[in-house]
């Protein structure tokens, strides 16, 4: 999904797009969330305001609806992954410059997002839209106002991200995404595939969660070796000696070593390590950590 592709800015204007440092995508270094940089020649075009609905749902026309113009902003390899707004800010949390709006995104919120790295690319009166780029292509937006009703100063007003399987592997190999290779080596987004260490406020940290997104819905599995996990949550045993059965087919997906395989039967998945085979029940539904 393109949702910028709407307002023409194409692949020679991106190509154009001279950044500093981590405004590349590394997303690391620097005193703040704001690099220097040379905005693209022709920037995003649409407008920095769209009204916004509340999200009903998580697919992209929803996020859509939600993120307003910083949606729109964005260029997704694949679908648009989290957005929303507008974010409310009281008398504390405005800046009195567009950066410090920005840096008041992080205070606020906890989006799962790099933190530095990003740069202005479009600058109105009264917003600023700031972008961060991976590949000269924008996979965050966010776009802060100032003087809002009842929102003095400059602070968040819509954001935008893509899949976290597009920022780079520097920022999603330190958790809390484990991002899974296809068979061609490309990066699976986590909408698609996605592990994820139990958590450990639930004393699940040695239960290892499998998502595995699909036309009909997300299904998810869970390794529990330890048997940590409350009676009940799993559909059936884990099993860790475990042999494919003969209709199981591989995904193509891999990560270190660890290739899924599935079956038509849904209740369970398999892992195969150099070491064996693993069987994965599902989650029960309904189960979760608090």
């Amino acid at each position: 999904m393109r949702v910028s592709r709407a307002y023409g800015r194409g692949a020679a204007a991106a190509a154009a797009v001279v950044l500093a440092a981590t405004a590349s995508g590394c997303g690391g270094g620097g005193s703040g969330p704001v690099v220097d940089g040379t905005a693209p020649p022709v920037p995003y075009a649409g407008p920095l305001y769209v009204a916004t609905r509340a999200a009903t749902g998580d697919d992209p026309a929803a996020l859509l609806a939600a993120s307003g113009a910083a949606g729109r902003a964005l260029e997704c390899t694949g679908r648009i992954y989290a957005g929303g707004g507008p974010d409310a800010w009281s008398e504390g949390d405005g800046g009195s410059t567009p950066e410090e709006g920005l840096k008041a995104y992080f205070d606020m919120y906890d989006p799962g997002v790099p933190r530095s790295g990003y740069r202005v690319e479009r600058r109105d009166a009264d917003r600023v839209l700031f972008s961060y780029d991976v590949g000269l292509r924008t996979k965050v937006a966010v776009i802060v106002a100032k003087d809002q009703p009842g929102r003095p100063g400059w602070g968040p007003e819509t954001s935008a991200s893509c899949d976290p399987a597009e920022f780079p592997a520097g920022f999603t190999d330190k958790g809390p995404y484990q991002i899974w290779t296809d068979s061609r080596g490309g990066r699976v987004p986590v909408t698609t595939l996605n592990t994820t260490d139990g958590p450990a406020h639930c004393g699940w940290q040695q239960a290892r969660f499998l998502e595995l997104g699909g036309p009909s819905g997300s299904r998810e599995y869970a390794r529990d070796p330890h048997g940590v996990l409350p009676p009940g949550s799993l559909a059936a045993a884990y099993d860790g000696d475990a042999v494919l059965p003969a209709d199981a087919r591989s995904t193509g997906y891999h990560r270190q070593g660890e290739e899924l395989w599935t079956t038509p039967d849904t209740s369970r998945v398999y892992i195969r390590t150099s070491h064996g085979v693993e069987a994965w029940p599902a989650v029960t539904p309904g189960h979760g950590c608090a």
